[in-house]
């Protein structure tokens, strides 16, 4: 007896996910998690801080990028959400009219989370590496670590990894380096001491 055929997810299947979750469609099946945690969305908007200046706006840094916080990319059949994604200049030239970006970005940083590090770490590394991602930054804030991956010779090349305490230096935006711990606003060692009682 023959296996009956599994259903692929469709783009409907995806508009109707209820707008308090994140979807996407990864190998064919509907993927939903919930919206991120506050440290999450924090060192997702602190990254964005520090790349803006220099790299998209050219204040202390090269220009020439395009920033997107959580843009809807559909890479042929699949459909992804990436934290943040980054586009050099000259390949959006113009503001896209959609809802939704077929240009693969030239740079991705996805923000692990307990209900997202399967899908980061596993079917969405290849997907970017598929479509012709060059640069993949996953950023675990709970451990407070990034790591650093170029797209080389069909696979993915672990680049660095940063740890607390230490500065990102990390392609494509090694111009202008800043401290990892800048993404964490409430663990800042700078903060006084409690005084002892």
């Amino acid at each position: 007896m023959a296996e009956a055929a599994v259903r692929q997810a469709t783009y409907a299947d995806l508009e109707a996910v209820p707008a308090h979750l994140v979807a996407e469609i990864i190998d064919g099946t509907l993927e939903t998690h919930p919206r991120p945690r506050p440290r999450h969305g924090m060192a997702a908007a602190r990254l964005s801080g520090e790349l803006d200046r220099p790299f998209a706006r050219g204040r202390g840094g090269p220009g020439g990028w395009i920033f997107i916080i959580e843009p809807e990319l559909h890479l042929g059949l699949q459909v992804v959400v990436p934290d943040l994604a980054g586009w050099r200049r000259e390949r959006m030239p113009t503001e896209p009219e959609d809802a939704f970006i077929e240009t693969p970005p030239d740079w991705i940083c996805g923000i692990l989370s307990p209900s997202t590090t399967r899908l980061d770490r596993g079917p969405k590394r290849r997907i970017y590496g598929e479509a012709g991602v060059g640069h993949l930054w996953l950023l675990d804030p709970a451990a407070g670590v990034l790591e650093g991956f170029a797209f080389m010779n069909e696979r993915w090349v672990l680049l660095a990894t940063i740890q607390c305490g230490e500065t990102v230096a990390l392609p494509p935006f090694d111009a202008v380096p800043f401290p990892l711990d800048d993404l964490f606003p409430f663990d800042d060692p700078a903060a006084p001491a409690q005084p002892e009682t």
